[in-house]
């Protein structure tokens, strides 16, 4: 009965948005509101659980997404941006220009949360198709493939790394099974899927970026440009090099897990941003703060939308269901990486967010591992993979996808949610044939 009234739920919210145009955050709260009481929660406790939700999605996201829409309309606004990607058109050419993001993607995926990466490169996107004239979803798919791959595979990116805690399993050795992995997945999900988008194509969001096109003169240098979009990225990577190679008694490693926090390396990039890409630039304080209430105005309704998936989410952990699926799966005869990747799905389907299906989920199978002998670096693959499958509207990242990208809720199932099942069932192929090779 609780999966019947999840299906019958998500029905509800697709006919509210797509037949009678409701307000994605609006139809999202009354939706969350109606399951919760369908699975047996007071009215209090639904309420009390939609607020939990969306305070906890906030409380990690706010800042990300209000820092990174700052950061991003500084280099968009200033001509740094445009700096960066005819610096690139002119070095890798158009027809390489998607491997390009991919190798981006990767690099700045390592380090951070998907949302961080994806609000950081989004306006780099954004330029790109206006300078090269190129489809938005070709340019911008590839990046976010790669994106997303990092969120299933690779530490030191904070999901692997957990899952790879809890199940004792060697970071290095999960970190190459990982890339091996890796390699194919994001050439199908973001080169060659983006081909047969064609006819999704949009233009970006009002207010996302700036379509002006700067003079030589107007544009900051090359060095500076990628400085102040990368700083975020450098500070986080050191962070993460820090967590994984120190105690967390050292002094130098709690300095550096503070200003490598993504809402402290945004901060602090957006200052940076403001001093040389703003004000050294010529322009007045005035007018680089007008830049940055801007850009917050154009994503309010975005951060709202994803508030709103964040409190479906959390009705659904909180009525039981999570629990439900678990003892489903008790007594199974699957072989442990196909138990990982299954339970990860149904609770990633279920739940919305791949990081709590993917913690969940090795909370639930870890003890298998001893009594199965599975390899624990091809078990945190197998939890990452199935943790990104078919997200749908119950998922922020569905909202965010669909936002930016300009996409109505039936081009955001054809598109996103069909790359993160490509994601998924990639994963979870290679998962398998590595089991086979190496064992």
């Amino acid at each position: 009965m609780p999966i019947t009234i999840i299906v019958l739920g998500v029905i509800l919210l697709l006919v509210l948005m797509i037949v009678f145009k409701v307000n994605g955050f609006i139809a999202l709260v009354f939706v969350s509101a109606v399951v919760g009481i369908a699975e047996g929660m007071t009215p209090l406790n639904v309420m009390a659980s939609i607020q939990k939700g969306i305070g906890s999605t906030l409380g990690g996201l706010a800042m990300i997404l209000g820092f990174g829409a700052m950061l991003g309309r500084l280099v968009s606004d200033t001509g740094a941006a445009q700096r960066v990607a005819i610096t690139l058109i002119a070095a890798f050419g158009k027809e390489r220009l998607q491997w390009a993001l991919v190798v981006t993607g990767l690099i700045v995926g390592l380090a951070m949360f998907y949302e961080v990466g994806f609000v950081l490169l989004l306006p780099l996107v954004f330029t790109i198709v206006a300078a090269a004239g190129l489809p938005l979803l070709y340019v911008g798919v590839p990046m976010v493939a790669a994106l997303s791959v990092t969120h299933c595979f690779l530490p030191p990116h904070p999901g692997p790394t957990a899952i790879a805690t809890i199940f004792g399993a060697n970071l290095g050795t999960t970190l190459l099974y990982g890339m091996i992995i890796t390699i194919p997945t994001v050439i199908v999900a973001g080169p060659i899927f983006s081909k047969f988008l064609k006819s999704f194509e949009k233009s970006p969001p009002e207010g996302l970026y700036n379509p002006k096109i700067f003079t030589e003169e107007e544009m900051p240098g090359f060095g500076i440009s990628i400085f102040a979009a990368i700083i975020p990225v450098v500070l986080m990577a050191i962070a993460a090099v820090f967590e994984l190679t120190t105690p967390k008694e050292n002094p130098l490693r709690q300095f550096f897990e503070f200003i490598g926090n993504p809402a402290v390396a945004l901060f602090i990039a957006v200052v940076i941003a403001v001093l040389t890409l703003g004000l050294r630039n010529g322009r007045k304080m005035e007018e680089v703060m007008d830049m940055c209430g801007e850009s917050i105005a154009a994503i309010a309704m975005i951060v709202f939308i994803i508030a709103g998936g964040g409190a479906f989410k959390q009705v659904l952990v909180d009525s039981g269901v999570g629990n439900y699926i678990a003892d489903m799966m008790k007594g199974s005869s699957l072989s442990p990486l196909l138990m990982c990747w299954t339970v990860a799905a149904m609770l990633r389907i279920a739940l919305g967010s791949a990081t709590v299906a993917a913690i969940t989920t090795a909370g639930i199978v870890t003890p298998i591992i001893a009594v199965t002998h599975a390899d624990p670096a091809l078990m945190v693959l197998a939890v990452g993979s199935g943790s990104v499958i078919a997200s749908h509207v119950n998922d922020p990242g569905f909202w965010l996808f669909k936002g930016y990208f300009n996409l109505s809720v039936v081009e955001t199932l054809k598109t996103w949610t069909v790359m993160e099942t490509l994601i998924s069932i990639l994963g979870l192929a290679g998962v398998l044939a590595l089991n086979a090779i190496i064992h």
